[in-house]
C-alpha cells in the first residue's frame, strides 16, 4: 500500500511546495485575490446581504460595512444554521461545527466548519508543515512511517437531523480521507475515547510496537504520554522504542519551557521540533525553517487577515491593517475572514511579526491572558521566556504554571502571585523566584519600572503545585484533554484562588 501511495504524496508534496513559494513571493496579491474569492462567493448569503457584500469593491469597502465580530456577535447567525437554516454565513451547507471551549469560561463556542475550511484549510494545512519540513530536510524518511496524533477529544455529537459537533480534531478525523488514516495513530476505537486517562494508557500500550516516525500533539500531553510509555517499557530515551522517530510537530502552547524536558526524552541531534497554529477556526502557520523564530503566514488557505494594534482593541471601529501595513515585533490582534463563514473574527490570540519578507508570525499570548493590574503589561511570551532562563539558570523542569497579580492593600503594595508545577525541582526555590524576577525584568521594562525599589510591585511570591495538580483541577472543571490548557496569566484573581486549593492538598 505504501508503494502505491508514497509516489502521489510525493507528487502532491512537491505541487504544495509550489503553491506555498508563490505565496511567499506574492503575499499582497495571494491575500487579495483570497479576498475578492471569500466575497464574491458570500455575496448572496444572508450576511453578505446584511453588509451589502454585492458592492463590496474593495478592501477598505470590506472594513467599512462589516464591523469586528466576536463569537458573541456571530452567534445569533450560528444559531440560526443550528435550527437547520442554510446560506447564511457561508454558501455551501455547513453540517458540521467544531466545538471550542475557552480556559476562561465555562461557555462552549461552535465555529461553523464548512467542506472549503476543511479541504482548503485544516487539511491543507497539515499537509504544508511537511511539504516545508521536507523541503527543509529533503533527505527525510518521515514519509516511511507512522504520525502519532495527540488530538483533542474525539466523540462526535449529533446536534440534529443533519447536523454534528465535536473538538476540531473529531471533526477532521470524521472528515479525513481514507489514504489519510492508514498513515496515522492511534485507530479509530481509541482515538474516539473521550476519557484522557483510559486514552493515554490504551494509546501507550498499542502504539509501543509501531513504526512512529513522527508526532503531533500539544507538549503538555505528550509528556505525559512518553512518561507512560517509559514506565511501561523500562527505558528512558523515546529511541528505543521508535528508532525512526525523527520529528515533533507542536503547537497550542508555547514550546520553550517545554524543550529541555524532550531534548532528554529524545537524545539525538537528528530530531527535529516544528511549530504550528492551529485553532478551532483555522490552520494558520506554520514553521518554515528550523534556525527561525516564527511560523510562516499561510497566505492561500482560504483566510484573509487583518491585524488590530492593541491600542485599538475595546474601541468602537477600530483600526486594522492589512499585512502590507504591519511592522515586525509590533502585537497584534488577529482578525480573520474565513471561507467557514468567519466575517472579521477576532480570534483572541495576540501575534506579532518576526519577519516581513517572508511574513513569519509569532503568537505571544491571548487577549485576555496578560497581567496589567500595575501598568507592568505582561503577556504569555514575556512569563514563558523569564520561566525557560530561570530554568535553564537552577536546571528545574517547568510542567505547568500560572500567575495572577496580588492587588495593593493597606500595608503591601502589589506582587504577582505563581502557582509552578515542577518535573524536576530547582537546587533552590528562592533563587528560582529571583531568577524568574530578574528575567522578567530584563525582557519586559514596564514590568521592572514598577519592581523599582519595589515601589508598586515586590518580589513574586511563588507556590510550588504537587505533581499532576493542574491536571486534578483540569479534570475537577471537566476540562481534561488535548484542546484545554492552564491559563498562564490572568488579570484577576478567581482562578488562582481555585488553584490555591489544589497547592494546599
Amino acid at each position: 500500500m505504501s508503494i502505491l501511495i508514497s509516489p502521489a504524496f510525493k507528487g502532491f508534496i512537491k505541487l504544495r511546495q509550489s503553491a506555498i513559494d508563490n505565496f511567499m513571493h506574492n503575499p499582497i496579491d495571494t491575500q487579495q485575490q483570497v479576498f475578492n474569492h471569500l466575497i464574491g462567493s458570500a455575496q448572496f448569503t444572508e450576511y453578505g446581504k446584511k453588509y451589502d457584500f454585492e458592492h463590496i469593491n474593495s478592501i477598505v469597502d470590506f472594513k467599512k460595512n462589516v464591523p469586528i465580530n466576536d463569537y458573541e456577535s456571530l452567534k445569533p447567525f450560528v444559531q440560526r444554521i443550528f435550527e437547520g437554516n442554510q446560506n447564511i454565513l457561508w454558501p455551501s451547507p455547513i453540517t458540521w461545527f467544531a466545538k471550542s471551549s475557552g480556559t476562561t469560561s465555562d461557555k462552549s463556542k461552535f465555529i461553523p466548519v464548512s467542506k472549503e475550511s476543511l479541504d482548503d484549510n485544516h487539511f491543507r494545512g497539515g499537509k504544508d508543515v511537511l511539504a516545508l519540513y521536507l523541503k527543509d530536510n529533503p533527505q527525510s524518511n518521515v514519509t516511511s512511517g507512522k504520525c502519532l496524533v495527540l488530538g483533542g477529544s474525539h466523540q462526535i455529537n449529533q446536534l440534529n437531523a443533519a447536523s454534528f459537533f465535536g473538538d476540531i480534531s473529531a471533526v477532521m478525523l470524521q472528515n479525513m480521507p481514507f489514504a489519510s488514516k492508514l498513515f496515522r495513530l492511534p485507530e479509530m476505537s481509541i482515538a474516539l475515547m473521550n476519557e484522557w486517562e483510559e486514552k493515554i494508557e490504551r494509546m501507550a500500550h498499542s502504539t509501543i510496537h509501531e513504526n512512529v516516525t513522527y508526532i503531533a500533539g500539544v507538549p503538555t500531553w505528550t509528556v505525559v504520554l512518553i512518561k507512560r510509555i517509559f514506565e511501561i517499557t523500562g527505558t528512558n530515551n523515546l529511541l528505543d522504542i521508535w528508532p525512526n522517530l525523527e520529528l515533533y510537530i507542536h503547537g497550542g502552547v508555547n514550546f520553550t519551557p517545554y524543550r529541555k524536558q524532550f531534548e532528554q526524552f529524545i537524545p539525538s541531534t537528528n530530531m527535529h521540533y516544528r511549530e504550528t497554529y492551529n485553532a478551532s477556526e483555522g490552520f494558520f502557520a506554520g514553521q518554515d525553517r528550523e534556525d527561525e523564530d516564527g511560523m510562516l503566514l499561510f497566505l492561500n488557505h482560504g483566510v484573509f487577515y487583518e491585524f488590530m494594534p492593541m491600542s485599538e482593541y475595546g474601541k468602537d471601529n477600530p483600526l486594522t491593517l492589512t499585512l502590507k501595513e504591519v511592522e515586525p515585533y509590533k502585537n497584534y490582534a488577529m482578525v480573520i475572514s474565513t471561507n467557514g463563514g468567519l466575517w472579521r473574527y477576532l480570534v483572541g490570540d495576540t501575534v506579532h511579526f518576526t519577519s516581513i519578507d517572508p511574513y513569519r508570525i509569532k503568537v505571544t499570548g491571548r487577549i485576555k491572558h496578560y497581567i496589567n493590574a500595575f501598568g507592568e503589561e505582561v503577556i504569555v511570551d514575556n512569563s514563558d521566556n523569564a520561566i525557560a532562563i530561570a530554568c535553564a539558570e537552577t536546571g528545574a523542569i517547568v510542567v505547568d504554571y500560572s500567575a495572577a497579580p496580588v492587588y495593593m492593600d493597606g500595608s503591601h503594595n502589589g506582587a504577582h502571585e505563581w502557582i509552578i508545577e515542577f518535573d524536576y525541582l530547582p537546587v533552590s526555590l528562592d533563587l528560582f523566584t529571583s531568577l524568574l524576577d530578574k528575567s522578567l525584568q530584563a525582557i519586559n521594562s514596564d514590568y521592572e519600572a514598577k519592581r523599582y525599589k519595589d515601589i508598586a510591585l515586590r518580589m513574586p511570591i511563588v507556590h510550588r503545585m504537587p505533581k499532576d495538580g493542574f491536571k486534578k483541577w483540569m479534570k475537577d472543571k471537566g476540562k481534561l484533554g488535548g484542546q484545554h490548557k492552564v491559563p498562564r496569566l490572568s488579570n484577576e484573581r478567581t482562578m488562582l484562588e481555585q488553584m490555591l486549593k489544589y497547592v494546599n492538598e
